[in-house]
């Protein structure tokens, strides 16, 4: 049981990586520049600039952003029950 959960986080943080991935995407196809070099450090700032620009065009947060905090929750909740029944 506790293999398939850390499966399940493993899967997660995947997800939660295209989520950003696909933020970031967004945020540079609105005309912001990346630092492709400092990304780790700087992805909630771009994180940030994609929640304000969503808001701005929509009026609500974009699904991506909702996308990658559901995905690191399901990630840390699996990853510690797997390792509590390990």
């Amino acid at each position: 049981m506790s293999d398939l959960l850390i499966g399940i986080a493993l899967a997660a943080v995947i997800w939660g990586v295209v989520s950003a991935i696909a933020m970031v995407s967004f945020v540079s196809g609105r005309g912001h520049r990346i630092n492709w070099l400092l990304i780790r450090l700087l992805i909630f700032t771009y994180m940030n600039q994609y929640q304000e620009i969503t808001r701005q065009e929509n009026g609500k947060t974009g699904r991506w952003f909702y996308s990658y905090i559901v995905a690191m929750n399901v990630a840390l909740v699996c990853a510690v029950i797997g390792a509590i029944l390990r």
